[in-house]
């Protein structure tokens, strides 16, 4: 089970979040754990799949929570790794920077650190899970019509956490004994996006190849 994989205490604290709960027996939770289930037989690309009978906002929001709550955890255990002097700049290898921006406090790109980008990034994300506009907990609260822009813009900026702990941290990764961890939620996330069109191709370059041999064997 992902969720019991947890950090242990202070040196996580620096940008980790706090979890995001779906409210237990809510729909929603139903949904949570159809995935954990369907996740456990070990067939991720079946474990993606829209349940059927379901609505795709839903099942989307679902994972996306999930989703945000494992990435939280994974850079949780790298954060004394990634530091103002080790990573000045927020990038993914040396092809690939990313400014931060989220159109309301910041409407002009910054450069920044990636602690603080992945901060900027973190908070944000949480925010709009935390809108209960957004993101209906409630059943029967419909989901609003720029839903599934505003997952994919989400899932965008998840998937540079993942970018950049796969390009610069990756030995951390490896000495603490993370990296099943991290490939099994990488290639969930990979999956789940691909199933369901949400992260434009030209988005997911920098992990091209390793996306390539993770998917490859599951055709």
């Amino acid at each position: 089970n992902i969720s019991s994989l947890c950090c242990s205490g202070s040196r996580s604290s620096k940008t980790f979040k706090p979890k995001k709960n779906i409210p237990e027996g809510s729909h929603q939770y139903e949904l949570l754990k159809h995935a954990e289930a369907t996740l456990g037989s070990g067939n991720l690309r079946m474990a993606v799949m829209l349940p059927e009978g379901e609505d795709l906002n839903e099942w989307v929001a679902v994972n996306t929570v999930d989703f945000f709550n494992q990435i939280n955890m994974l850079y949780g255990t790298i954060t004394d790794f990634c530091t103002e002097e080790s990573c000045p700049v927020m990038s993914a290898g040396p092809k690939y920077e990313y400014h931060w921006a989220d159109g309301t406090n910041i409407k002009k790109p910054i450069k920044c650190s990636a602690p603080k980008y992945i901060d900027y990034l973190m908070t944000w994300v949480q925010d709009q899970l935390d809108d209960e506009t957004l993101f209906p907990s409630k059943i029967g609260v419909p989901f609003p019509k720029n839903f599934m822009s505003v997952a994919k813009t989400i899932l965008k900026r998840l998937f540079r956490v993942y970018a950049h702990i796969y390009h610069q941290h990756f030995d951390p990764v490896i000495q603490l004994q993370e990296e099943a961890h991290l490939n099994t939620s990488f290639k969930h996330f990979i999956f789940f996006v691909q199933e369901f069109n949400l992260i434009d191709r030209r988005e997911l370059a920098p992990l091209q190849e390793l996306i390539e041999k993770l998917t490859s064997k599951d055709r």
